[in-house]
């Protein structure tokens, strides 16, 4: 039968032909009757076959042609016999035995050209059955026969069916190099585009998935010499197709694409001039923000069935599949960034315009990934994490972050800062202790050490070196390199490590590297503050350490001794005090590295550490407090005003120096090693250093902190004066700091204080600088004369005594305030301010010196060796009151003016310079030295000064006016009671009210109203006032008012009682009511001198007061 049945396909009925090759069909449709058949077809079927297939026009004969084709290339001796015609054409490279021998390319590629959709399908799965069967023995037949090109124009058309179809032959002949070098890679991106960008708009996920992978294996087989994508509209138009698949709502799809855009992201496929660097920037923005939208919601283990546990498993395995996919792109991105780097030409577009910003650049492209690791792929992946840990995707996430370093190098120290603060040395060291034990996960324990050898590298090069530290760092590179692959372990296990010991007799080179290398990771990231080791157990285990070292002989690296220093700082207040051993070893590996800056790391810990330990503190305490202070930036703290104004803030924004006044404070030690440091280190450091007493000093109020550092001033002082011995004086921050601090220390000290020897001779360096000194020189003279001016007022009578008679032996002191009094003249007879801030400050400290040098002066009949004379014009013309001036200068020359007014205007050390008059009246004559002119505008000056409502100045007007007066009664009783009686004195009065309850009692109110009816003919005008006063008096709680208050009342009450002012009985019983209330004063306001520090002037407020 078979041989009649074969011999039907010569027949020339077509007809008959197809039932002969449908009959056929259903035979090899059965595989053992295809066994059977297997002689009969190499003998006798296949080149009548072969033949019919080639010669067919009826279209049911070549369906049924195609049918059995498709039964026959099932099986591998079929095809084998088939494709022999082929691959003799293929071998003789004939044409014209392809034809001949009726090969079945040339053939399939009739049906291919063919109209018919159905045919061209058939055709494609013929060519796919074959390539199935060994894609490297039969693709070259296919390629060499251009069956590529022909499926290529097939996907230009409407068929998912053919489209499917034609994926499948393309994806088997990717597998062929010959496909990619004869380029119709090339030919066929174009189509490939269109039908990926066409399918993807349709419901057909397997087609799409299939597609993208067709793309993907072109992506990745295409050869790097010839380039897939002739210009940048191609490559746009495929970034454009890979967003869109990435951003299938079909998680299968879009995973596809995030294969294909991480073959994509090659060097070769985006080289074209210019680079794309906005698309490419578009692309993995987009591929982030997919992940982004996937939903990761919280992981449920209760009361999870075992089916819906197994599906919730499935979508995580399934997101974290899709995760690694996309952070594969990210990878490739970040490699074809560093990859760029050293090709000029891609460094930026070089068709940018040449004056316009040019964005399209690799710098931007570079910061932009970083930018996306940030905000994007960091809390992606840590957020999948907390789900679920996936080894491969890890390994894929931290080697990313490994390129990252090499991005952008400048920014590097920041990247690494960012991460250690975010535990990323924690996280590496856990992924390596978990998954690659033993010979586990290689690659994932390549990426982790690689990583952490990066951030350690340039975390440690970051911080602060006192030295060049490039050998240092090719060192730990080295080390880290050796150690890390190896150092797979638990916390607890490593600090185990840590304390392990090695036989006395012999030292474990690899242990001890791998101590070392723990040790450099605690520390970097205790510096960063990711403290993921139990302080406690660290602790130690770093005893255990450093008693190892001892008993070894043994001296770690400085770098190495460095960590374990800081270490120890860092966890030294949640432990006990360190034992004699390890302080002992401690001391003696700090012995052998001789040069501590090697082992010293900035911080308040590591200070705190040296301090706490005396066997420390005395042997390096000096080294390290110089360490500190070469450190510390002062630049910010130079300002005064800054501690004073809010010392909350102040020590809020420099935490530094806020640590170290809170270890000085208690620590006596480290004071006494500051002021070593005064004396024996460099310029910088020593200004530093005062900065810092200077700030202690007006934050603490310790008397013995003050004496300590009093009997080392001398030193200090005389250190500087012979440093700075030039004539010129030339200003010196760190002379004018220690003056400072000088007269702070005195300041401390509330009550009066007999001197000893060092405060005179303190005294009289001081004031031999001051004579050297020209009045322009403000800043060494406005700490000097506040110490001259305290050490007057704030001693007992008996040291106050020796020191008047030490300052007026002095002459070129006296010269001095001489000519800087003068300076006054000088600011009042010019229209603008000519003075700085500075000098106001000078000139009231030169007027309150001379006023208490005048009284006590006159109090002990000092000798006087030169008489400061002063122009009494211009000094009445000072006294006119002008915004600009600040109120303490007239506070100051008031007070100088009210203790000349109580010597009656006549002294051995001061006296007007009075200029020959043409005329001189009666009252002149009578007031002389004074005229009544002065008079007059004096008492005008001191009633505008007295309506500017300040207290302090308050104090010096009434002070100054009651004198004044006192004076005036002495020389012209017309004149005082002239004075005393002006109607203004009413509305003065009026003026200062502040309309309180008890405004009547101020006792500024109370003594003026008292000078007042003193010194006038008649009380009248103040009947009122006075009334007033003792109605407030009486309704008054007497108790509660201040002793000032009540002294003043006093006062007041016995000058009304005196007889002066005419009350009724009513009145005059009150007034004695009241004198018998009134209680008795405390004497504390008396004793306390109450001596203030106000705009860097020394004001004794009681001397104001008095």
């Amino acid at each position: 039968m078979m041989e009649h049945l074969v011999t039907g396909l010569t027949y020339p009925g077509e007809n008959i032909k197809a039932a002969v090759c449908y009959l056929y069909g259903k035979l090899y449709s059965v595989p053992s009757a295809a066994e059977r058949l297997c002689v009969h077809f190499t003998e006798r079927l296949c080149d009548l076959f072969l033949a019919t297939l080639k010669n067919a026009q009826a279209r049911e004969l070549q369906l049924n042609c195609i049918g059995l084709l498709r039964q026959l290339l099932k099986y591998d001796y079929c095809v084998s016999v088939i494709m022999s015609y082929s691959r003799k054409g293929v071998d003789s490279a004939s044409p014209e035995l392809f034809e001949g021998d009726h090969p079945l390319p040339l053939m399939l590629k009739k049906l291919l050209l063919s109209r018919d959709e159905i045919l061209q399908i058939a055709s494609a799965q013929c060519i796919s059955a074959v390539l199935v069967h060994s894609p490297a023995k039969y693709a070259s037949v296919f390629i060499h026969a251009d069956i590529p090109e022909f499926l290529f124009e097939c996907l230009f058309c409407m068929s998912e069916i053919l489209i499917w179809s034609i994926y499948c032959c393309l994806l088997l002949l990717t597998e062929e190099q010959l496909f990619f070098s004869k380029c119709y890679t090339v030919y066929g991106i174009e189509p490939i585009l269109r039908s990926l960008k066409e399918i993807l708009l349709l419901n057909n996920t397997e087609l799409q998935k299939q597609g993208l992978l067709l793309f993907t294996e072109i992506l990745k087989r295409q050869p790097v010499e010839i380039k897939l994508f002739a210009n940048n509209a191609l490559f746009r138009d495929a970034i454009n197709v890979l967003l869109e698949a990435v951003h299938s709502p079909v998680l299968e799809v879009a995973g596809e694409g995030m294969k294909a855009v991480a073959a994509i992201l090659r060097r070769d496929h985006v080289n074209l001039p210019p680079i794309e660097y906005g698309e490419l920037q578009k692309l993995v923005e987009g591929v982030l923000k997919r992940c982004s939208d996937l939903s990761l919601a919280p992981f449920n283990r209760r009361f999870m069935g075992q089916l819906r546990g197994r599906h919730q498993n499935k979508a995580i395995s399934q997101q974290g599949q899709f995760l690694q996919s996309a952070l594969e792109s990210f990878r490739n991105a970040c490699r074809l960034a560093v990859e760029c780097q050293n090709d000029p030409v891609a460094q930026e577009n070089a068709f940018t315009a040449p004056n316009s910003e040019k964005k399209d650049t690799l710098k931007s492209f570079s910061e932009f990934l970083m930018r996306m690791c940030d905000s994007l792929c960091i809390p992606i992946v840590m957020k999948y994490s907390e789900r679920a840990v996936r080894p491969a995707l890890m390994e894929i996430f931290i080697s990313t972050l490994s390129i990252l370093f090499s991005i952008m190098p400048h920014i590097c120290k920041n990247f690494s800062i960012k991460l250690a603060t975010c535990c990323f040395i924690r996280l590496n060291l856990e992924l390596k202790a978990k998954f690659c034990t033993g010979q586990s996960n290689p690659a994932l324990n390549q990426a982790c050490s690689s990583f952490l050898h990066s951030m350690c590298l340039s975390l440690h090069s970051s911080l602060e070196k006192m030295a060049d530290s490039s050998q240092e760092d090719q060192e730990i590179s080295e080390l880290l390199q050796k150690s890390l692959p190896q150092l797979n372990f638990s916390v607890l296990e490593s600090l185990s490590l840590l304390s392990e010991t090695t036989d006395s007799c012999s030292l474990d080179e690899t242990l001890r590297n791998h101590q070392y290398s723990l040790l450099l990771l605690f520390y970097i990231a205790f510096s960063q503050e990711d403290r993921f080791v139990p302080e406690v157990e660290l602790f130690s285990a770093i005893r255990s350490f450093l008693l190892s070292v001892q008993d070894q002989g043994d001296c770690p690296p400085p770098y190495v001794f460095k960590a374990v220093l800081y270490l120890l700082a860092s966890s030294q207040d949640k432990n006990e005090t360190l034992d004699l051993a390890s302080l002992s070893a401690i001391r003696r590996i700090l012995d052998v590295i001789a040069d501590l800056s090697l082992v010293y790391v900035h911080h308040p810990l590591m200070l705190k550490f040296f301090l706490r330990y005396p066997e420390l503190m005395k042997r390096f305490g000096h080294c390290i407090l110089q360490l500190w202070f070469s450190c510390e930036d002062y630049s910010q703290i130079e300002s005064e005003e800054a501690v004073i104004s809010d010392p909350a803030v102040f020590l809020q924004s420099f935490h530094n120096l806020n640590s170290l006044l809170c270890m000085l404070k208690g620590n006596p030690s480290a004071l006494l090693m500051l002021l070593d440091l005064i004396c024996f280190s460099t310029s910088e450091v020593v200004h530093k250093v005062l900065i810092t007493l200077k700030t202690f000093l007006k934050l603490n109020e310790d008397i013995h902190v003050c004496d300590l550092l009093r009997n080392q001033f001398l030193q200090i002082l005389q250190k500087l004066l012979v440093e700075n011995s030039s004539s010129t004086l030339p200003v010196n921050q760190n002379l004018l700091l220690s003056l400072n601090l000088l007269f702070l220390v005195q300041l401390r000290y509330i009550k009066e204080r007999e001197l000893d020897s060092t405060d005179f001779r303190l005294l009289h360096l001081v004031s031999n600088l001051c004579g050297k000194c020209s009045p322009a020189d403000h800043e060494i003279l406005q700490p000097s004369l506040n110490f001259l001016y305290w050490s007057l007022q704030q001693t007992t009578p008996s040291s106050q005594q020796r020191v008047v008679a030490m300052l007026f032996s002095n002459t070129a002191l006296l010269e001095l305030l001489e000519k800087v009094i003068h300076c006054t003249w000088i600011a009042a007879s010019s229209s603008e301010p000519t003075f700085s801030s500075s000098g106001e400050a000078l000139l009231c400290s030169a007027w309150l010196l001379t006023a208490s040098l005048l009284t006590q002066q006159h109090a002990y009949s000092a000798e006087v060796h030169h008489i400061i004379c002063l122009d009494i014009d211009k000094f009445f013309s000072a006294l006119a009151f002008r915004r600009e001036k600040p109120l303490l200068f007239f506070v100051s020359i008031l007070q100088f003016l009210r203790a000349f007014f109580r010597q009656n205007l006549c002294s051995s050390f001061v006296k007007f310079v009075v200029q020959q008059r043409k005329e001189q009246s009666t009252e002149d004559a009578s007031l002389y030295p004074l005229a009544l002119d002065h008079v007059l505008s004096l008492a005008i000056h001191l009633q505008n000064l007295l309506v500017q409502r300040d207290l302090l100045l308050s104090q010096s007007v009434t002070g100054c006016l009651e004198v004044l007066l006192a004076y005036l009664q002495s020389k012209n009783q017309s004149i005082a009671c002239h004075i005393a009686s002006q109607p203004w004195n009413k509305f003065l009065l009026i003026t200062l009210l502040d309309g309180g309850e008890n405004s009547f009692l101020q006792p500024e109110i109370l003594r003026l109203v008292a000078i007042f009816i003193r010194y006038q003919k008649t009380t009248f005008f103040f009947q009122t006032e006075i009334s007033r006063i003792l109605e407030n008096a009486a309704n008054s709680k007497l108790t509660d008012l201040s002793d000032v208050t009540v002294s003043t009342l006093r006062s007041f009450l016995l000058q009304v009682q005196s007889g002066t002012c005419q009350m009724d009985s009513s009145q005059t019983a009150s007034v004695q009511i009241l004198l018998e209330s009134l209680p008795s004063t405390s004497q504390t306001h008396s004793t306390h001198q109450g001596m203030v520090c106000l705009g860097g002037v020394a004001v004794c407020l009681s001397h104001i007061r008095d």
